[in-house]
C-alpha cells in the first residue's frame, strides 16, 4: 500500500486529476489491499507545486506524512516558485511552495480570482555560492559577486585566482532562487537598481544541473540552496565588508550569512482540513527533521540544535 502511495506522490507531468477521481482510485487501491476506508479517518488528495529548491525536502515530508495518514495522498511537483504560485492562483494546487515571497502583482491577480494567499514560513535557507574544487578562491564579498555575475569581472585572476575565464551559472527566471539572487547580488538590494545578469550567464533548469556544471568546469561559479551542497563542489564563504561566513545552519539561524532567506508555503486562505494537517505536520519536529536532513534550517531553533 505504501509503495502505491509513494509512487503516486512522485507524479510530475500531465493535467491535474480531479479530487473525486483520486478518491475513487484510492478506494479501489485500498479495496484491493483488503482495507476499507474509515469515514472517521482523514482522507483526500493534496497537490503541492513549486520550488525546485525544496522539492526533495517536501517529498520526504510528504512520505512521512502519508505514513501517519495513509488515506491522504500527497503529490509533489517542482517546476519553480513561479510555477507553484501560478498554480495556486489558478487553483490547480492546494499548497504552493516558494523560495521567495509573492510579488504584489501576483497577490493582486490571486485576489481577482478569488484566491486569498496565506503565507507560511516552513524553513530557512542559505543561498550558497559554489565553485569548482580546484579553484583556489575561498571567499568573496557580495560586491565581488555582483561584479562577477554582471560581467564586470571576467577572469579569476582578478580575485587572486588562476588565469581562467569565469563562467557564471544561474537558475532560470521562473526560479525563486534566481529572483532572490538577482535582488540581493545583481541589484545589491536596491529597489531602483535595474541591473541584470550578464548576457554570458548560462541559465540552467535545476540546482542539480548547476552542481554538475561546476563540478566539471574549473572556471564555473553558480548558486543554489544549501540542500544541494555536496562534496563535489566547494561552497565559498560570503561576506559584507570584512566579515565572511560559510553557508551553514548556525550562520543562517543567526542571520550572519549574508544570503539567508525564509522558505514559504502558500495556501488559499487559512489552511483547513487535510491541508491544515499537512502544514501542521511540516512545522512539527518530525516534519522539520526532514528539512534539516535535506540541508535546510528548521523554523524552530530548538529543533535545529537537536542531535540526530
Amino acid at each position: 500500500m505504501l509503495q502505491a502511495i509513494e509512487g503516486y506522490s512522485q507524479y510530475i507531468m500531465g493535467p491535474r486529476i480531479p479530487t473525486f477521481l483520486m478518491l475513487a482510485w484510492a478506494a479501489v487501491v485500498l479495496g484491493g489491499c483488503g482495507e476499507s476506508l474509515d469515514p472517521n479517518e482523514p482522507q483526500g488528495f493534496i497537490q503541492t507545486k513549486g520550488s525546485d529548491t525544496m522539492v526533495n525536502a517536501i517529498q520526504m515530508v510528504s512520505e512521512e506524512f502519508m505514513k501517519e495518514y495513509p488515506h491522504i495522498f500527497v503529490a509533489v511537483t517542482g517546476g519553480g516558485s513561479g510555477v507553484g504560485i501560478a498554480s495556486l492562483i489558478n487553483q490547480t494546487c492546494e499548497v504552493a511552495t516558494a523560495s521567495r515571497d509573492m510579488k504584489p502583482k501576483e497577490i493582486e491577480m490571486a485576489l481577482q480570482r478569488g484566491v486569498n494567499p496565506k503565507e507560511i514560513v516552513i524553513a530557512y535557507d542559505g543561498v550558497a555560492v559554489i565553485v569548482n574544487k580546484n579553484n583556489p578562491i575561498e571567499k568573496l564579498t557580495i560586491e565581488e559577486l555582483h561584479r562577477i555575475f554582471t560581467g564586470k569581472a571576467t577572469n579569476w585572476r582578478q580575485f587572486g585566482g588562476r588565469d581562467v575565464p569565469i563562467v557564471t551559472l544561474s537558475r532560470e527566471v521562473s526560479s525563486g532562487t534566481h529572483l532572490y539572487f538577482k535582488e540581493e547580488v545583481i541589484q545589491l538590494g536596491q529597489k531602483d537598481n535595474k541591473e541584470e545578469f550578464s548576457k554570458e550567464t548560462l541559465l540552467l533548469t535545476s540546482s542539480q544541473a548547476i552542481v554538475e556544471e561546476v563540478a566539471g568546469n574549473e572556471g564555473a561559479i553558480g548558486y543554489l540552496g544549501m540542500g544541494y551542497l555536496s562534496e563535489r563542489t566547494k561552497a565559498l564563504w560570503v561576506g559584507k565588508g570584512q566579515e565572511f561566513h560559510p553557508p551553514d545552519i548556525e550562520n543562517v539561524l543567526q542571520k550572519t550569512y549574508p544570503l539567508s532567506r525564509p522558505l514559504y508555503a502558500y495556501t488559499n486562505g487559512e489552511p483547513q482540513g487535510i491541508v491544515r494537517r499537512f502544514i501542521d505536520f511540516m512545522l512539527s519536529p518530525k516534519g522539520q527533521r526532514q528539512f534539516m536532513e535535506t540541508g535546510f534550517v528548521p523554523v524552530g531553533e530548538t529543533v535545529a540544535r537537536e542531535q540526530p
